[in-house]
């Protein structure tokens, strides 16, 4: 065989596996959709809740490696019965109370699949900020507070393509969060989150 079949076998090969890698994933994604999320080892409020939601895209600057932005939110709300609590110095009052903890978290991300076919499990990373807001509500005022934290997030998901002429698909992930929000005044030291996301991936 001379060079020249070679050299036509060789970029016959290479055009071949680039037009095979183009069929089966865009460079880029687009993710959005409903959060369900869960806070907890923080007195103020841990219960799980389904008043979230989601939006993030990126782009594979290699087939298995993208890059992108991610934002969402949270809201978990706490009911705690009637008894007296402490409304602040030298001040009781007698009420039922609802704690109300509001995250926003927003960054950047780094994604890994491990197949770009029609079926993509994938593991990132999120880095960001978290504004955190969290509201203590008697039968006749409230008291509010808010600060920033610094955030970290590892995920693992699915996101399923199953239509052959549209990148439309679904996609289910599960997350774990940290952020280092701090209120002195509701005795909050970072905030830890967990909970999973279920939307639509373009």
């Amino acid at each position: 065989m001379n060079m020249k079949k070679i050299l036509l076998i060789t970029i016959a090969a290479l055009l071949a596996a680039i037009n095979t890698d183009a069929q089966v994933g865009r460079r880029y994604y687009v993710d959005a959709g409903w959060q369900f999320n869960g806070a907890f080892s923080n007195s103020f409020s841990h219960n799980a809740s389904g008043w979230g939601a989601y939006a993030e895209g990126g782009y594979y600057f290699l087939p298995r490696v993208a890059a992108g932005v991610f934002a969402s939110f949270n809201t978990n709300n706490e009911y705690f019965p009637q008894a007296t609590y402490s409304a602040g110095e030298n001040t009781t009052v007698t009420t039922d109370i609802y704690h109300s903890l509001y995250q926003v978290p927003f960054g950047a991300t780094l994604r890994y699949r491990f197949l770009w076919k029609k079926v993509q499990p994938y593991a990132e990373a999120k880095i960001g900020a978290n504004f955190a807001r969290e509201y203590q509500l008697y039968s006749v005022y409230g008291v509010q507070d808010s600060q920033w934290g610094f955030y970290v997030s590892p995920e693992i998901g699915i996101t399923i393509h199953p239509f052959r002429k549209s990148n439309l698909g679904l996609q289910l992930a599960g997350y774990y969060s940290y952020a280092t929000n701090r209120s002195s005044y509701f005795g909050i030291n970072g905030l830890n989150n967990a909970g999973f996301k279920l939307g639509i991936s373009f």
